[in-house]
């Protein structure tokens, strides 16, 4: 299926592309010239969370955003799976058919183990990563696991699917500001029924089942990236990604790197403080 849903061009200022995958019509966006950034993004937002960080730096570097299958302005086939290890294979392909080299990753939530599965597979054409409140190794955490067996239970999965759970309240849960009419309309609007919202209720089952692919990043991540520089920001309102558990992990696989502390922002950093996210990016990559 195809999500009927036009973004307000003065909060979405960018021109939409397209890009048949194997599996589904994939939208992105392209915007500016100069070194390449791709940004992935987690569950259950889509390219629309990145806005205000690809505004401050489109006239620096170039700036593609994509939207996963299942998520934002992309397809929602039936005959796709939406495991991470499905998506990461869908944004990969678009990697390649866009050429990118010398590309720096961008991912929070969920799009840090999609983009390290994208990236130790590019190493070499991997020129430095961000990330933010994420993980890329198995869940180790009571709070993790707990978070997914609960999710993935028939309550929570009738929840999300049929009351769209995860933007009515992991997202006004996840920001530090309240977010305006305008902008919540845009994370329901590309998830307007039950269909188009099987990727966004797969994804907390994932946190389980992708144990395979998280286990293989553990070690491919520390020796294929390890050594690129990095950006490790977090937005220490996090209650899920908890700061002193996590960012210890982020800082011994990147010894290169530079932390970013937000201490005024949550789960959904790009939407509390984009300004300094571009700022920290433009000086670390710029």
């Amino acid at each position: 299926m195809k999500v009927d849903f036009t973004p307000d061009p003065e909060l979405y200022p960018f021109t939409s592309r397209w890009f048949d995958s194997p599996h589904g019509r994939v939208h992105y966006i392209d915007e500016g010239t100069g070194p390449p950034i791709l940004f992935f993004h987690g569950n259950p937002t889509w390219s629309f969370l990145y806005r205000d960080i690809i505004t401050r730096l489109r006239d620096r570097f170039r700036c593609v955003a994509v939207d996963y299958l299942g998520f934002g302005l992309s397809d929602h086939p039936e005959a796709f799976g939406y495991s991470i290890e499905e998506q990461a294979f869908v944004v990969g392909t678009l990697v390649d058919h866009l050429d990118l080299d010398g590309y720096v990753s961008f991912g929070q939530d969920w799009g840090g183990p999609i983009s390290m599965a994208v990236d130790t597979a590019r190493a070499d054409r991997v020129r430095g990563v961000v990330l933010g409140n994420t993980w890329f190794w198995p869940a180790d955490s009571p709070r993790m696991k707990l978070f997914s067996r609960v999710m993935s239970s028939g309550p929570m999965q009738r929840a999300i699917l049929n009351n769209n759970f995860f933007v009515e309240r992991i997202i006004p849960l996840g920001t530090s500001r309240s977010l305006k009419p305008e902008e919540m309309a845009h994370y329901r609007g590309v998830q307007p029924s039950r269909d188009a919202r099987r990727g966004v209720a797969e994804m907390p089952k994932q946190i389980l089942a992708a144990r395979p692919l998280l286990e293989r990043l553990s070690r491919d991540v520390p020796i294929k990236l390890g050594a690129k520089p990095a950006l490790i920001v977090w937005g220490m309102k996090d209650s899920a990604f908890q700061p002193n558990r996590m960012i210890p992990r982020m800082q011994a696989t990147f010894p290169d790197h530079v932390l970013l502390e937000l201490p005024d922002a949550s789960h959904f950093f790009q939407e509390d403080a984009p300004a300094r996210v571009a700022e920290a990016i433009v000086l670390r990559f710029g």
